[in-house]
Parts: C-alpha cells; sequence; structure tokens
C-alpha cells in the first residue's frame, strides 16, 4: 500500500510526486504516456514564468513559491530549467495586460519598468510598439525548459524513492474515509490518498464534480529569424502582446528552432485529445503570420517547426485546486486554462500539503472548488 498515489504525471504530477518523496511518503506516479510526452499540455521546449501576473494578483505568492523550487531543482540536478530572459509586455494603457501586471507589481511590490515608445525601441529593436499601446518590462521573468523539467522531477522523486508507472491507462478510481482504490488497464493499486493531476484527461477522472472543462486545441509556431535582437544570446526577451484583438506571445531563439509564437486567446474546442487530429488550421497561421509582419518585422515567414498542445479552460479562466469535496482523502488540480506550468513546482507542494497535512501553506483559496462564478 502506498502512501500517495499521482494521477497523471505531466507538470503537476511530476511536482507532487516530487514534493511527496520530499516528504518522505511512498509515493506511485501513473500515467498513460511517458516522461516528457507530447500528448497534453506540457511540452514544446519552453514556458513563460512572471511574477507580474496579469491574469490575479493572487496568484503572485504562489510564483514566489514556484521560483524558489525551480532554484532548488537547478541545485538538486546541477542544470539550468529557468532561463530570466525577462519579458516585456505591449498593449492598451487600459487594456486587460498592462492594468493586471500594474495591480500584481502595485499589491506585492514587483520590480516593473514602465518604457515608452523610443526606450522600449532603445532597447527591444524589432519588436514593434503599436500605436498608442503602453510598454511595461520585468527583468525577473523569462522561460522554463518544459519537458527538462518534468523530467528532472521524476528522476529525482524517483531516486528519493518514489515508484513512477507509464503505458497504463486508468480506468477508475474510488475512495472511502481511509484509503483510495486506482484501477488501470493493468493492475489494481491502493493508497491512504490520491491526487488527481490529469490534464486535459481531468474531466473523466472528477465527473462527478460537474466542473465544466473545454479542452480546447492550441498552435505553437516556430519561425527563422537572421537577426541578432530576436536571439536570447544578444537579449531577446521574452514577450506578451494585447493586439488584434487578441493576447499574442513568445520567445527568443534560444538556438534550437527559432523564435516560437502563439496566440494564448482563442482556439477550437474538441472532445477527445488521445485521437485529435493536431493538424495545422489556417486561421490561425494567418493570426500568427499577420501577427509577425506587424510586430516583429524581422521575423522570416519561413516556419520551421509547429506543434499542437490542449488547454483545459474553466469557465472564469482560473485553476481548481481543493480537495474532492466528497472524499477527504482525494485532492486535485484541474483547468489550469493554459497559464499553469510556471505554477507546477509550486502547485506539487500545495497538492502535497493538501494530501498530507489536510492543509496548504499558501492560500489557495481563490482557486477552490465552491468559488462563486465556476459552476
Amino acid at each position: 500500500m502506498y502512501d500517495v498515489i499521482v494521477l497523471g504525471t505531466g507538470g503537476v504530477g511530476s511536482a507532487a510526486m516530487l514534493a511527496c518523496a520530499k516528504r518522505g511518503a511512498k509515493v506511485l506516479g501513473l500515467d498513460r504516456f511517458p516522461a516528457g510526452h507530447d500528448r497534453g499540455s506540457s511540452h514544446g521546449e519552453s514556458r513563460v514564468i512572471r511574477r507580474s501576473y496579469f491574469e490575479h494578483a493572487d496568484y503572485v505568492p504562489l510564483l514566489n513559491l514556484a521560483y524558489g523550487l525551480w532554484d532548488e531543482l537547478e541545485q538538486r540536478c546541477g542544470e539550468q530549467f529557468l532561463h530570466r530572459t525577462g519579458v516585456v509586455y505591449f498593449g492598451p494603457q487600459d487594456g486587460v495586460i498592462l492594468r493586471g501586471v500594474l495591480k500584481s507589481a502595485e499589491n506585492h511590490q514587483l520590480v516593473v519598468e514602465r518604457l515608452n515608445a523610443h526606450e522600449s525601441m532603445g532597447r527591444f529593436p524589432g519588436y514593434v510598439v503599436p500605436p498608442k499601446a503602453g510598454v511595461l518590462f520585468e527583468a525577473d521573468a523569462g522561460y522554463l525548459d518544459v519537458e527538462k523539467c518534468i523530467c528532472a522531477q521524476i528522476q529525482e522523486a524517483t531516486t528519493m524513492g518514489a515508484e513512477h508507472r507509464h503505458g497504463e491507462t486508468v480506468m477508475r478510481w474510488s475512495a472511502d474515509e481511509n484509503s483510495v482504490v486506482v484501477e488501470t488497464d493493468g493492475n489494481r493499486y491502493r493508497a491512504a490518498r490520491l491526487v488527481i493531476t490529469a490534464g486535459c484527461w481531468a474531466a473523466g477522472l472528477l465527473q462527478e464534480l460537474n466542473v465544466p472543462l473545454r479542452i480546447v486545441r492550441k498552435h505553437l509556431h516556430w519561425h527563422a529569424s537572421d537577426k541578432d535582437t530576436y536571439r536570447e544570446s544578444h537579449g531577446g526577451p521574452c514577450f506578451f502582446y494585447e493586439a488584434n484583438g487578441g493576447h499574442f506571445y513568445g520567445f527568443p531563439d534560444a538556438g534550437r528552432s527559432g523564435v516560437k509564437v502563439a496566440e494564448h486567446s482563442g482556439g477550437t474546442e474538441i472532445t477527445d485529445p488521445l485521437s485529435d487530429l493536431r493538424e495545422e488550421e489556417a486561421d490561425d497561421t494567418q493570426r500568427i503570420e499577420q501577427f509577425l509582419k506587424q510586430y516583429l518585422p524581422g521575423v522570416s515567414m519561413n516556419r520551421t517547426r509547429h506543434e499542437v498542445c490542449f488547454y483545459t479552460m474553466t469557465p472564469d479562466e482560473h485553476f481548481v485546486v481543493d480537495h474532492h469535496p466528497e472524499h477527504k482523502t482525494v485532492c486535485f488540480a484541474a483547468g489550469l486554462s493554459g497559464h499553469g506550468f510556471k505554477f507546477t513546482s509550486s502547485l506539487g507542494q500545495i497538492l502535497t500539503e493538501l494530501a498530507l497535512d489536510e492543509r496548504s501553506s499558501v492560500d489557495v483559496d481563490f482557486l477552490r472548488l465552491n468559488r462563486p462564478g465556476l459552476c
């Protein structure tokens, strides 16, 4: 019998495995796919990390915890996972992004610079400032190497005694006041506690909660450029634009596939991520190319790589992190809504505390299941 079983060992699940193992718990991680796979939400080289959180200022304490845990993982492994390139924000002064960034900065005393268009073009040539837009810059932001993070967390957890099994599909789970049972297509496991971190498969494992989770297909694009201004090695930053009726973001060329760019807004709703064809969508490609022509004109239309990932969306686009209301032996994180990877280290610790201590040391009440407007 295990102390904890973790269902799903992507970003959050791998972090939960590691956090449980650090506590000395006997932990089993289960996944249909091997570590660092490309079938869910956490792949494609990189994800942005930033403290100046425009989505909601209450996320900042979770980010402070996450930064410390990513730094700790680097020290444990002797490898870099967090690249502090900085992030530059462009958008209307009264838009969602700039207002949210400034609110987080004010509430949590974050260092965020205001730049005018001339200053921005001087520091970040090649990144065009939209007409009448404001510009903000956070130097401590950057990106995480996603697959490397996941594999490192699982490796560290197993080194500490955790068990990781992939190639098994979870069919069902059940719980009583003392324990949980998980049945896969090949085995049956028992534990004192269960942590569900199943990403875009969470709805099926939490269906009795009736959380209206939607899965949307999202495209990641890499484009070539011969301009040094877009290279990480020459100070190229991560970037966010509120422009063209959407939110676009991207990463400097890290010497692999070129400049990476995607649209955070929008997306095509799907029903089954396992069977999705993951094909290019002409409308998305057109919007990305138009964005690049307008705002990163030194980036070529020569696309070098394309991938698909999935967002699991809640109605209010905030995470759900809580105990199961009927089974206190079960806790979960779901509906990360396309902005969760940066938090995975801290969410893993929070879920471990919910499982082993029944409460979290960090306030996640704003992410509870029964918050207004979720269901």
